[in-house]
């Protein structure tokens, strides 16, 4: 599959479970995205994903420091954030492909974590939500971000929604 951005993926219509890589001119927007907010967070905080061909207009983003679950080397990925029920929640969809990110696999194996926003940062604990309470973020999340319902449309897993704690008394 060649194709150059999510919206040509969505033109496509992908049977369930079809999209097993993300395009490569999304990997490099988001890439692009991941170095803005190293370099100046305050302005990567707002980012408009019409770059990688979803539409809606800017959102807010984080910087999710977490660990390499093989290389134990501390990694980070600028990742959409909601905040719903007084936390703070990134969404494991990885654009409808069926394979989870990586960042998300690396929090399973180890939650501990950091996050930035804007030029506040704190340590978390990633925390899955599961069971009665998901459908109500899923609900949350998707009217906030439509295509997040897409992208759970174009795969078999269930999407993680995950919480990250933060310390008692601390806030972002």
């Amino acid at each position: 599959m060649s194709f150059d951005k999510m919206d040509d993926v969505r033109a496509a219509k992908l049977a369930e479970d079809e999209l097993k890589a993300l395009p490569d001119q999304v990997k490099d927007e988001l890439e692009k995205h991941r170095q803005q907010y190293l370099s100046d967070p305050e302005a990567a905080h707002m980012w408009d994903p019409i770059a990688i061909g979803t539409p809606g207009g800017p959102v807010t983003c984080l910087l999710l420091h977490h660990k390499g679950r093989k290389t134990g080397q501390w990694r980070n990925t600028a990742l959409q954030y909601y905040r719903f029920n007084g936390d703070i929640l990134i969404v494991a969809s990885r654009g409808g492909t069926e394979e989870p990110p990586v960042w998300f696999l690396n929090l399973e194996a180890n939650p501990d974590c950091r996050i930035q926003v804007g030029a506040n940062g704190s340590e978390a604990t990633a925390r899955v939500i599961t069971g009665d309470a998901r459908k109500a973020y899923w609900d949350f999340i998707s009217t906030e971000q439509p295509a997040q319902a897409e992208y759970q449309s174009r795969c078999k897993r269930q999407i993680p929604v995950v919480a990250l704690d933060l310390p008692e008394g601390v806030e972002v």
